[in-house]
């Protein structure tokens, strides 16, 4: 059994439930329609007869939930989530008892967690991290302009025509007018290889044999004969890479200045990637030295959360799921859900033996720096935290970053 698992059981006095019977019997005889009778005139035995599982389930509903958590309080047990009602004793003129599972955090001591010992990657950025990244800038700068009188060449911008037949039901396919980017590694290699080459208004046809496991299951397993035509054609001019295009990006005065500016942010990008991964290995040296088991109610929610946040990102790639995808979907949701809750206790009872804590001039920075960041007035951050529990929400997710900062500055940091 799960250590995190309890059981209890409550007992509801006999008075109280004779009280509350008597009023969910009157309820029930203020508005039964019984044959022969008028509303509210039928006996009271006969009521009680016909509806003694609908009053019983009144008497419990209205009973149970109070008295679980008075006896819960009582004890200062905290659940992880609802408790679960798992028997129920109910025999007029005795008291109600009830037998009642819940989870609870589970209990562990710590290892040993400062002097971890890790090595930290070199955050170096070379000459060629700098022109790749300013090649990417020119990619983002470059201009499409129409031509005329040449053949379609790859990286140009094409705008077809494309009309498909299955070669075996002989059934034609919707006509689609779409722009290709020819030579795309996304596209299917006949079409990259039809359209090179091809001019404005010139037509051509070529097959495509689809495999069974094709993504696209429309496509499956068929054999489609494709007619294209190229209705325009645009060719891809890149900027110069000079002091001009750098004055165009942002304000550099020239383009040495820019380089300076890129190689800069590399460099913050690239330490703020080392620091998570010297991050995530000191937790993992911490969470390897401890076991102890966590409460199913908490793995089951943090994992839904999980599916939901991979199922939303897929849909946004229109990409297509079978019973194995979602498998496994949700096997990795869920370890993923133990490793986070895992961690988030650990390093939440290093808080706590720490004495780390959220000051109310950090709480406020940290609304000044969304304000910030997001582009809008304080006192709309403000706001918008005092809604449901996003401003304890927040707290912790500082108080973890604090932890993780002060594991981090006690480690053992080899270069």
């Amino acid at each position: 059994m799960n250590s995190c698992q309890r059981e209890m059981e409550v007992t509801i006095s006999e008075d109280k439930v004779k009280e509350k019977l008597k009023e969910s019997l009157d309820y029930f005889a203020g508005r039964a329609k019984i044959k022969g009778f008028r509303k509210g005139r039928a006996p009271i035995n006969l009521v009680k007869q016909m509806y003694q599982d609908d009053i019983k389930s009144s008497v419990i509903n209205d009973l149970a939930p109070k008295a679980i958590h008075e006896t819960l309080s009582k004890e200062n047990i905290f659940p992880v989530a609802s408790p679960v009602i798992t028997d129920i004793d109910f025999q007029e003129g005795k008291p109600l008892k009830l037998k009642v599972k819940y989870e609870v955090w589970p209990e562990f001591d710590l290892p040993k967690y400062k002097n971890i010992k890790v090595k930290k990657e070199k955050n170096s950025v070379l000459e060629k991290d700098v022109d790749k990244y300013l090649e990417n800038l020119r990619e983002k700068s470059a201009k499409y302009s129409p031509v005329e009188n040449r053949e379609a060449r790859k990286d140009d911008y094409v705008f077809t025509e494309i009309k498909g037949m299955d070669l075996d039901s002989k059934k034609m396919l919707p006509t689609e007018k779409t722009i290709v980017l020819v030579g795309h590694e996304d596209n299917e290699k006949s079409l990259n290889e039809a359209l090179t080459g091809m001019q404005t208004g010139e037509e051509k046809d070529f097959i495509i044999n689809y495999k069974n496991e094709h993504k696209n299951k429309r496509l499956a397993g068929k054999n489609i004969k494709y007619t294209v035509k190229v209705l325009s054609i645009k060719e891809k001019s890149l900027p110069g890479l000079n002091d001009d295009f750098a004055k165009d990006i942002g304000e550099f005065k020239d383009l040495k200045s820019l380089k300076n500016e890129i190689k800069k942010e590399l460099t913050a990008s690239k330490e703020k990637i080392s620091k998570q991964k010297l991050t995530d290995e000191i937790i993992k040296r911490i969470s390897e030295k401890v076991d102890f088991d966590l409460p199913e109610s908490a793995i089951d929610h943090e994992t839904m959360l999980n599916i939901q946040k991979t199922l939303s990102s897929l849909q946004k790639r229109q990409k297509n799921l079978n019973k194995e995808d979602m498998d496994k979907i949700k096997e990795e949701a869920r370890e993923r859900a133990r490793k986070s809750i895992k961690n988030h206790l650990i390093l939440n009872k290093i808080a706590e033996k720490e004495n780390i804590e959220i000051s109310d001039k950090e709480l406020e920075d940290e609304y000044k720096s969304l304000a910030e960041a997001n582009n809008v007035p304080l006192v709309s951050i403000k706001e918008y935290m005092k809604q449901e529990d996003r401003k304890e929400n927040l707290k912790q997710n500082m108080l973890l970053r604090k932890t993780v900062d002060f594991l981090v500055d006690n480690a053992r940091i080899e270069e």
